[in-house]
């Protein structure tokens, strides 16, 4: 059977996918599968068990502040190499390991977060994989990934299950209650991307601003009947853009309709565009390139011009949005970037007694390309 990192290399689209996950092993099983020599076991890591002394305990033996022991453990830069060597050399003596304190020089990483994303379907997640596995990758750190199909109860299984196996966690569009996530977190450093949770860090993509903008873009153009193609009825994103979408419409005076609850598959796409075909309304505007890009092949398949007949507009830019036919106007979203800087995030919360709660947000904004067009003037004759 062909590794999933196999499989994700077929799933690349260029070269330079190709070459950052060659040579990369990820973890994608069902929870209490056996494990393979292709994947990371889910056997608990000799770190955890060892792990048993404290930073202040550490920093009495050194005659040194603890907050001096956590910037040398955290990021040894900080401090002089005589301190670093002072504080590593008697955490070792004492016991201590943790992902940032190396227990020999053979050790290969750092130590080991995981990613879980809800599926490996949607391009916009493996750009989300690879700004995540470069930012570990370059932090010495192993990247194990995990998906959860969608489902939510696997999601569930997943989180409950990897704090007793990994350093750190970054959840990607989580479909889990707030309440479980926040257990969670108290139990292991975990930040968020794309969903805001009380009390944990994260990054919000700031797509409901980008399909507003998309929203006014369409109204420019003389659209007064648009669709919205929503995605997971648990997706936090989707709630929120199509709020957001319904107050920017009532803003305009045009109709806002919502089609449906899809997962962003290529299926599913195909679904939605029959839904859009019967909903009488001259532009779209969907939850994912994914469902858009397929929606307009099933549009081409029942003679329904894009753009002449009805307007489409996807969101995350991925990097087939260009190629297809038409080229699809869309909201970009720097997935890539976005998975730098929560793994970052992550890797800054290793050792820090008080756990940053800070949202960030980073910015989405449209791209027009040729699948959008003024509306017909016959049907506002």
């Amino acid at each position: 059977m062909p590794t999933v990192c196999h499989a994700i290399l077929e799933m690349s689209r260029n070269q330079r996918d190709r070459e950052l996950f060659a040579g990369t092993e990820f973890a994608i099983a069902l929870p209490g599968a056996r494990s393979t020599g292709h994947a990371l076991s889910m056997n608990t890591p000799p770190r955890r068990v060892h792990r048993r002394v404290t930073l202040t305990e550490i920093a009495e033996a050194c005659g040194v502040a603890p907050s001096t022991v956590s910037r040398a453990l955290s990021n040894p830069n900080r401090v002089s190499a005589q301190m670093y060597e002072r504080v590593a050399r008697k955490a070792r003596e004492m016991g201590y390991e943790s992902a940032t304190l190396p227990a020999a020089r053979s050790r290969i990483t750092r130590g080991t977060i995981a990613l879980l994303v809800a599926n490996l379907t949607n391009p916009f997640n493996l750009d989300v994989i690879r700004g995540c596995q470069v930012q570990a990758q370059s932090a010495g750190f192993m990247q194990l990934l995990v998906t959860s199909e969608e489902s939510e109860q696997m999601e569930a299984d997943w989180l409950r299950e990897l704090p007793q196996n990994v350093d750190g966690i970054v959840v990607a569009s989580p479909r889990s209650e707030d309440s479980l996530l926040t257990e969670v977190a108290q139990r292991v450093p975990l930040v968020i991307l794309n969903r805001e949770v009380p009390g944990i860090a994260g990054i919000v993509i700031d797509t409901v601003a980008g399909l507003v903008q998309a929203l006014d873009y369409l109204v420019s153009l003389g659209h007064h009947d648009i669709a919205y193609v929503r995605g997971p009825s648990t997706s936090w994103s989707d709630r929120h853009r199509y709020e957001a979408l319904q107050e920017a419409a009532e803003r305009h005076g045009v109709e806002l309709k919502a089609i449906g609850a899809f997962y962003p598959t290529v299926d599913a796409g195909a679904a939605a565009a029959d839904a859009v075909a019967l909903a009488d309304v001259t532009a779209a505007l969907f939850f994912n390139d994914t469902l858009a890009i397929a929606a307009m092949a099933r549009f081409a398949h029942r003679g329904i011009r894009v753009p002449e007949d009805i307007s489409v507009i996807g969101c995350d830019d991925i990097f087939a949005a260009s190629f297809a036919s038409p080229p699809l106007t869309t909201v970009r979203s720097p997935g890539e970037q976005a998975g730098r800087v929560i793994t970052d995030m992550l890797l800054s919360s290793f050792l820090s007694r008080s756990r940053g709660h800070r949202v960030d947000t980073m910015p989405a904004h449209l791209i027009v390309r040729e699948s959008t067009s003024h509306a017909s003037a016959e049907r506002y004759a």
